[in-house]
C-alpha cells in the first residue's frame, strides 16, 4: 500500500544515502540496520512513484529523477534547520524580528556598516527598517508598529510610555550650490538676505510636530518629504538649507556646494542630539539591546 505521507525522516535517509554514498555507509552513520535503510528509501519511492536510486551497480547511483529532487530534500531540509534554530532562538528570548526606525539624519554609511554587522551577528533575526523625518520615528514607535528608534530629541520631548537613552549628535550645517547668488556673497548673510531665497525644508510626516517651523528663516519655503531629495534640489540650486555634515563634506570639498557663512559667524553650526527609544512596557530584546549599543558606537 502506498504510503499516505512523505515524512522527515525519509528524507534524512535518502539524504544520508547520497552523502555517505552507500545504504551500508548510511547506515552507519544514522546508527541504524542497513535493512532499515533500504526499507524507509523503498518507502519513499514508493511515495514519489519514481525511482532515487539506481541499484544495479555495486554501489547506489542516484537516477536522473533522483538527482532533481535531491535539491528539493536539501531545501527542505534547509528550511526545517533554520526552524528549529528560530524555535530555540525564541526560547531563549531573542526575537524572530527586530523593528528599528532611522531618522534620516543618521549617517547612512554608519547605518549600512552596523547592518552588516547585524546580519553576521543574528543570521537568523529578520529586520524591518524604516527612515522617518522629524517626529516621524517617535510616532511610529509610539503606536507600536516599531519596537526601537532613533529620534531627534530637539523636536520631541520623551515622556511615557516611551524610554529614551543618549546616542550622540549630528552636525547641521547651511549649505547652497556654488551658482546659488547667496555662495558667491562675500559678506555674512543677514536674515533679510535669507529671506529672499527660498529654504529647502524637510516637512514631518507625522502629527507630533504638526504646526511647528524649526530652524526656518525664509519666509519662502519648498517643503520635502525626505533628506535625499532635499540634497538633490540643494545641488541643482533651487534653494538653500541645512544639511548633516556628513552627507554633504564631499560636495563641499569638490567645490559643488558650499557652506554659507550666517549670522557674521565664518561657520555656522547646529548641533542636532539623537536618542534610540522604545516603549517602557516592550522592552528591548537581546538582538534590539545590541543594534542599540552599535547605534551609540556609530556616532
Amino acid at each position: 500500500m502506498k504510503p499516505t505521507a512523505l515524512t522527515l525522516d525519509q528524507l534524512q535517509v535518502f539524504l544520508s544515502v547520497v552523502e555517505a554514498g552507500s545504504f551500508s555507509a548510511a547506515a552507519r552513520s544514522l546508527g541504524r540496520a542497513q535493512s532499515a535503510v533500504s526499507y524507509a528509501i523503498a518507502n519513499l519511492e514508493r511515495l514519489l512513484e519514481v525511482q532515487l536510486f539506481d541499484r544495479s551497480a555495486r554501489r547506489p547511483v542516484l537516477t536522473a529523477e533522483g538527482k532533481m529532487l535531491l535539491e528539493d530534500a536539501r531545501s527542505i531540509r534547509h528550511r526545517v534547520d533554520v526552524m528549529e534554530t528560530r524555535a530555540q532562538r525564541m526560547k531563549e528570548g531573542i526575537e524572530p524580528q527586530v523593528s528599528l526606525a532611522v531618522d534620516m539624519l543618521f549617517p547612512t554609511r554608519a547605518l549600512l556598516a552596523m547592518l552588516a554587522d547585524f546580519q553576521t551577528a543574528w543570521p537568523q533575526v529578520g529586520l524591518l527598517l524604516r527612515t522617518e523625518a522629524l517626529g516621524g520615528v517617535t510616532q511610529l514607535v509610539l503606536n507600536g508598529g516599531f519596537r526601537v528608534g532613533v529620534s531627534n530629541a530637539n523636536l520631541v520631548s520623551f515622556q511615557e510610555p516611551l524610554v529614551s537613552e543618549p546616542l550622540g549628535t549630528v552636525e547641521l550645517i547651511p549649505v547652497a550650490s556654488a551658482d546659488h547668488p547667496l555662495a558667491r556673497s562675500s559678506e555674512p548673510l543677514s536674515r533679510a538676505s535669507l529671506d529672499d531665497y527660498i529654504q529647502l525644508v524637510v516637512t514631518d510626516r507625522s502629527s507630533l510636530t504638526e504646526g511647528r517651523d524649526v530652524g526656518v528663516v525664509s519666509s519662502r519655503t519648498w517643503r520635502l518629504a525626505e533628506l535625499g531629495t532635499k540634497h538633490q534640489l540643494l545641488l541643482n540650486g533651487f534653494g538653500w538649507g541645512s544639511m548633516p555634515t556628513h552627507d554633504v563634506a564631499e560636495d563641499i570639498a569638490a567645490g559643488r556646494l558650499v557652506h554659507l557663512n550666517l549670522g557674521g559667524r565664518e561657520t555656522a553650526s547646529d548641533l542636532v542630539p539623537l536618542y534610540s527609544i522604545h516603549r517602557r512596557d516592550v522592552p528591548p530584546g537581546p538582538a534590539t539591546r545590541w543594534l542599540i549599543e552599535q547605534l551609540r558606537s556609530a556616532l
